[in-house]
């Protein structure tokens, strides 16, 4: 195999109570990418499409992680890339995540898989860097395992996988601004109370519980951030009403996706989850501003070949 086509996911990281530990992939949103190995030695970025991105290897984030995989490679060939960016930058559902994994994952597939996802997402992380000014796995590790996970972590990297339910959907909505993730991690508290970190403490074990035992009533108490939320959500434009729309419509909870501007609810039942969509276009419908909305079931794959 010469050249593959992949896709990337869209996720959602922090998942309120979860801050820089926790995220879960998405199943309908996601960049495409097309990896080949070519004679030349290096990292190319041959075609970028969607959004303004650089092709320079150094300066992308998918070429970012590549070159630290290929640093870690003795080979007498290079790899060629062409991204295909259907996830905003700045978006708050993974968008250099995506980038960063795909041309990892695609690299090791074209060479036999000699790197587990662990490794990976030590090479994705270089890339995640690039974007974030940080290494944090939280939206790398469900891109590349699927599903939920809890980077336990970074130094040495141990993500741990967890189920969830079976009828677990989120739904998400995009308000078309950027918020930068590293501008974002500039407006956050150096200290917390120990109160509020002794109940966030709470809410993420007791969420991790939930999603091993299929305990909606426990996810739905579980999914509170009383140390992220309240200076993020000052970014987001209609941020508490739509939170509060949502709860209305039966969200188990609601919270800020990633590092913002997008804005997840979880539910149970796909039935469930389109009126919380319902709820969350009335409450954007007489905005100025431009959204997108998606519904989707936990991707328990997550990055994968599709041709």
């Amino acid at each position: 195999m010469n050249e593959i086509k992949l896709f990337s996911p869209a996720t959602v990281a922090n998942v309120s109570c979860g801050f820089d530990v926790m995220g879960f992939c998405l199943d309908n949103v996601g960049d495409e990418m097309v990896v080949r190995k070519i004679d030349k030695k290096g990292i190319f970025i041959s075609r970028v499409e969607g959004f303004n991105l650089p092709k320079e290897a150094e300066l992308n984030v998918a070429g970012v992680s590549a070159l630290a995989m290929y640093d870690a490679l003795d080979v007498d060939f290079g790899f060629e890339i062409e991204i295909y960016k259907n996830i905003k930058p700045g978006s708050g559902i993974g968008s250099s995540a995506a980038s960063a994994v795909g041309s990892v994952f695609g690299m090791n597939e074209l060479i036999g898989r000699p790197f587990n996802k662990t490794q990976l997402t030590e090479f994705a992380l270089k890339g995640e860097a690039l974007a974030s000014k940080c290494e944090h796995a939280d939206n790398l590790a469900p891109a590349l395992f699927g599903g939920f996970t809890l980077v336990k972590s970074v130094a040495p990297l141990q993500i741990l996988e967890i189920p969830s339910p079976d009828d677990l959907y989120a739904t998400i909505i995009h308000p078309q601004i950027e918020i930068k993730t590293s501008e974002s991690r500039a407006i956050l508290p150096n200290k917390v109370p120990l109160s509020k970190a002794i109940t966030q403490w709470a809410n993420l074990g007791s969420l991790v519980h939930a999603l091993h035992t299929s305990n909606y009533d426990l996810i739905k108490s579980a999914l509170t951030d009383v140390v992220v939320e309240p200076y993020r959500s000052k970014l987001i434009p209609l941020f508490t009403e739509v939170k509060q729309a949502s709860l209305n419509a039966g969200a188990l909870g609601a919270g800020i996706s990633g590092s913002g501007p997008s804005i997840f609810a979880l539910s149970k039942g796909l039935e469930q989850a389109n009126k919380i969509k319902e709820a969350m276009l009335g409450v954007y419908a007489n905005s100025d501003i431009d959204f997108d909305i998606h519904i989707s079931k936990i991707n328990t794959e997550g990055v994968k070949i599709i041709a």
